[in-house]
């Protein structure tokens, strides 16, 4: 499983010459040249990921839904997440991130299913799984798999559930756009 924490996110948007602050422009752009749709199942970033995309003008042509499940029961009965997986691994698995992108891809018959469960804080984590700790799923026609953000520090601006919240959809937007470069 790859692991990132936030530097390297920041690493790997500068390194291909990204600005965070514009990631949902460069991804709706490239789905429109690509003639691809994404759909988006949230949970810690409560939909943040989803506004981000359809802030940008043209969205409508390539995002087919954006689900915020943010109780268990709604990542069961509506993404269909096994009661198991919630039961034993927990809501923040890699998982439970992995079914959740299914689920949207499934709902919603877009190209790309992608999904973020994990725990954005400021309360919440544990030694097993601390804040900033968050699974992203990614679900493709080809593939799916989870991505491990480790995002939390011992400063007080990376244990902020605004920043984690912002990492974590900057690596969800660079993430389409790895899997958009990826299909040629």
């Amino acid at each position: 499983m790859i692991i990132l924490t936030d530097i390297d996110i920041i690493n790997l948007i500068r390194k291909n010459n990204l600005n965070a602050d514009t990631l949902q422009e460069d991804v709706v752009n490239r789905l429109l040249e690509k003639g691809l749709k994404v759909a988006t199942a949230e949970s810690c970033t409560g939909g943040l990921l989803s506004e981000r995309i359809t802030r940008v003008g043209g969205s409508s042509s390539v995002f087919e839904c954006g689900i915020c499940s943010y109780a268990n029961s709604i990542k069961h009965k509506v993404l269909g997440v096994q009661e198991t997986t919630l039961s034993v691994l927990g809501a923040v698995s890699a998982e439970t991130a992995v079914q959740m992108a299914e689920g949207v891809k499934k709902i919603s018959g877009a190209d790309i299913g992608i999904s973020t469960t994990g725990i954005a804080g400021p309360s919440g984590g544990t030694p097993e799984k601390p804040v900033g700790l968050v699974f992203l799923g990614v679900c493709t026609n080809s593939q799916s798999y989870a991505i491990r953000l480790e995002l939390g520090g011992k400063d007080n601006m990376k244990n902020s559930r605004d920043y984690i919240r912002k990492v974590t959809t900057d690596a969800a937007l660079f993430t389409i756009l790895d899997v958009i470069f990826s299909k040629k």
